[in-house]
């Protein structure tokens, strides 16, 4: 008897998480009836009501037969064309090629000139005059 009741105890809860996961990702104009927040409530203050409540009642249906529960495919949502991620953007990334790309010649330039001024340095000391050379312009 007792491992009914653990076995019942079981379903409510994977029902109640399985509706508020459902209640809590779905999309405002999906939620039917009650606010968001009374069908979350109704969810966890009663667990198995609520819950069939929510996967009757308070959520549209998927004219398609079927959602994710039962086991119908999902209707093709239509996704603006943008990049979903910034590394899926080539504008983003030609922005960070050329923004490293920048940096890089700067770094080569500051340590040309510290190697030049070691050098002009080394010279004056072994009584060279330092050599003239015309700088490249970057």
């Amino acid at each position: 008897m007792a491992r009914l009741y653990i076995l019942f105890f079981l379903v409510q809860v994977v029902l109640a998480v399985c509706a508020l996961i459902s209640c809590l990702s779905a999309e405002e104009e999906d939620v039917r009836h009650l606010p968001r927040i009374a069908w979350v409530l109704m969810i966890l203050f009663f667990p198995v009501i609520g819950s069939i409540a929510w996967f009757l009642a308070g959520r549209k249906r998927n004219p398609a037969g079927g959602g994710v529960f039962a086991g119908g495919a999902q209707p093709a949502v239509r996704r603006p064309a943008r990049p979903l991620a910034p590394d899926d953007d080539p504008e983003f990334l030609r922005s960070i090629e050329e923004r490293s790309r920048q940096e890089d010649q700067e770094l080569f330039r500051r340590w040309e000139e510290d190697l030049r001024k070691r050098e002009d340095d080394l010279r004056r000391r072994e009584g060279d005059p330092p050599r003239e050379e015309p700088r490249p312009e970057v």
